[in-house]
């Protein structure tokens, strides 16, 4: 996994940072992280900073000046990956929602099989969630069958924030043109991708709510996935 990274955006994230760096680098001598810290108030960056000195050549940080939002700090994160020439490219919460043992069978989707884009999906099985109130449950579900049914992509999980790439995805992808912050920010990649006719498959994993530090997931986050779904799909019609 020597050219594999893992990009972790954070926001007030000092009681997750340490575990959760260290939780990835246990699964793998080679494999780097790359922390996108919206300037947090908590000092995660600071954190981080000292947590290099013990992994100087396999941890790297990016301080933004401002809380500006999921999608811009993974845009912002893959621009500097692919500037470094990773080819198998990771989003990850911090909080341990996402199971950092997983990340090998993402990987090995991408490496070993022939996913250009690996999800893990907490809804292919089943609903694999822990910890989460049935009414969030319902909505994630369903905010995903809402997107099937928009879009007409074959995914189970379309919000899923659990991702590896292949390089090519991110290359192909126009960047520049991805329009969502928020929760719409994770269907809005899948959706280009599918556009782009790229191989993307889904693998099983059981997501964890968080038991340290706070959901950043807002009434106005819903909202742009909501409305925000109709808009896209209507765009990829008129530009056929």
């Amino acid at each position: 996994m020597t050219d594999t990274i893992v990009i972790i955006p954070t926001y007030n994230e000092i009681e997750n940072i340490e575990a959760i760096i260290k939780a990835v680098f246990s699964q793998s001598d080679t494999i780097h992280v790359l922390v996108v810290d919206d300037n947090s108030p908590d000092l995660t960056g600071l954190k981080v900073k000292e947590l290099q000195k013990e992994f100087p050549d396999r941890l790297f940080l990016e301080v933004r000046k401002l809380k500006s939002g999921l999608g811009t700090a993974y845009i912002h994160g893959f621009k500097w990956c692919l500037k470094k020439n990773y080819q198998y490219i990771f989003e990850m919460d911090a909080d341990f929602s996402h199971d950092p043992k997983d990340l090998v069978k993402l990987y090995h989707a991408c490496h070993v099989g022939d996913a250009d884009l690996a999800i893990g999906s907490r809804y292919i099985t089943g609903v694999n969630v822990v910890n989460w109130p049935m009414s969030r449950v319902l909505m994630s579900y369903f905010a995903s069958r809402y997107v099937r049914i928009i879009t007409g992509m074959k995914i189970h999980d379309t919000t899923a924030g659990f991702v590896c790439y292949r390089r090519k995805v991110l290359e192909t992808i126009d960047l520049e043109a991805v329009k969502f912050v928020g929760y719409a920010f994770q269907i809005e990649m899948k959706f280009k991708a599918y556009l782009k006719e790229f191989k993307i498959t889904e693998v099983p994993v059981i997501f964890t709510d968080r038991t340290l530090g706070e959901s950043k997931l807002s009434s106005g986050i819903i909202s742009e996935a909501i409305f925000g779904v109709i808009s896209m799909k209507l765009k990829s019609l008129f530009k056929k």
